[in-house]
């Protein structure tokens, strides 16, 4: 097996945060916790046990979680500022 990733083409950006992710998200209850960037980072932590923790192997899982993470609390923060106080 190489240390790759899969080549899997990655939705465009507009696209990944809607449908099914933002629903399960959004639908769930206040005491529910869901981190849509769970399979990111599992897939990092299976790279790390894979390669014996060598960090530089696992780079791009690392940057894929990143990116998820950033993108998530990016359209988090849009969310809630669309949402109203009283609405």
């Amino acid at each position: 097996m190489s240390g790759k990733p899969s080549s899997t083409p990655a939705p465009p950006k507009a696209e990944e945060w809607s449908g099914a992710k933002a629903d399960q998200f959004d639908n769930k209850a206040y005491s529910q916790y869901f981190d849509p960037c769970q399979e990111a980072a599992d897939k990092s932590i299976r790279c790390l046990k894979r390669n014996g923790g060598e960090r530089a192997m696992c780079s791009d899982f690392f940057q894929a979680y990143r990116d998820c993470k950033e993108q998530w609390q990016t359209a988090r923060k849009e969310a809630r500022r669309s949402k109203s106080w009283f609405g």
